[in-house]
């Protein structure tokens, strides 16, 4: 049941015949394992599904092994040449934080919250899935984001992602976060300035909307699109973005030796599937991942926050 104060104050940041239609795509979906979203099968809503895999890697006696994994979070730095970008943003640093699952991923969660306090960037995204499970309770997972929100300095912008409600939004804007809604901010140095556009949920409830985020967007100025799941790639490609920052697949998470995944429960192109790749003339980026879901393991995939970088110039693409 909906919480009446959460209800008002969603209402009041979204209108209310937006956060009551988005309520009503949850409701209508939440916890669906087959037919729902970009692809059929969801295991993520299949609690057997998780009881398994958990039950398989206790018998071979990996599974305290993955665990250990999973709270081993590092730093990856990410340089991204961009010839057009203006010379006021050469070195404008962007913090990605994805993935997080808090509520399933309590030693990430600390890990994280001790790394960012020591870092230096200009702007961080936050690109989605919060919660742990895909619907019930989800107070307890922004419980555990508190103390990774308070170490967080500068501008901090998010996405939700596919096991989020948007009724974690009006908790998620009084800790600092700025929610991108299909909508688009700008971001300004010495008189120059680039635009950073965020979209709702595009995996499971298929409600994107990249016309409506992109649509104050001047072609000749540089542009980012943040989005939970790079499944939507092709269609930030054709409409001009000139950089696409996503998570979502976790890298595969339980990978084969040498990182290769074994699923990524995502539709797109494998090179996709995690760090660095371009599409068109569009520069792409999926990061594997802080937290971890289904089950709080890792294999052969490390979990990160990524620092990207801008530079102003075409070296190494």
């Amino acid at each position: 049941m909906t919480d009446e104060p959460e209800l008002f104050l969603l209402e009041k940041r979204l209108g209310r015949r937006y956060a009551r239609q988005r309520l009503g795509i949850e409701k209508d979906h939440e916890a669906q394992v087959f037919g729902q979203g970009i692809n059929f099968f969801h295991i993520e809503n299949l609690p057997i599904g998780q009881a398994a895999i958990r039950a398989v890697l206790m018998a071979t006696g990996l599974y305290w092994r993955g665990l250990r994994n999973a709270a081993k979070v590092q730093i990856r730095r990410n340089p991204i040449h961009v010839p057009q970008l203006h010379k006021a943003f050469d070195g404008f640093t962007i913090l990605q934080i994805s993935d997080l699952h808090a509520d399933l991923s309590e030693a990430a969660m600390a890990r994280v919250a001790e790394l960012v306090r020591h870092l230096r960037y200009d702007m961080c995204v936050l690109t989605g899935d919060y919660r742990g499970q895909t619907w019930g309770p989800y107070k307890p997972s922004l419980d555990l984001m508190e103390p990774v929100c308070a170490a967080l300095t500068g501008p901090v912008y998010g996405v939700l992602g596919n096991h989020d409600t948007v009724l974690m939004v009006p908790r998620l804007e009084a800790m600092g976060v700025t929610m991108l809604l299909n909508e688009a901010a700008i971001v300004e140095r010495d008189g120059q300035r680039i635009h950073l556009a965020g979209i709702d949920d595009a995996h499971f409830y298929r409600v994107d909307n990249i016309e409506k985020a992109a649509e104050s967007i001047p072609n000749e100025e540089f542009s980012i699109l943040v989005t939970h799941t790079p499944e939507i790639y092709r269609q930030a490609a054709h409409a001009d973005f000139d950089l696409l920052l996503s998570g979502h697949t976790h890298g595969g998470q339980i990978c084969l030796p040498g990182g290769h995944p074994i699923t990524l429960s995502a539709v797109l192109p494998r090179k996709f599937g995690a760090g660095p790749w371009r599409h068109h003339n569009m520069i792409g980026y999926t990061a594997v991942g802080a937290g971890s879901s289904v089950v709080p393991v890792r294999f052969n995939c490390p979990p990160e926050i990524t620092l990207h970088e801008l530079r102003c110039s075409n070296e190494g693409q």
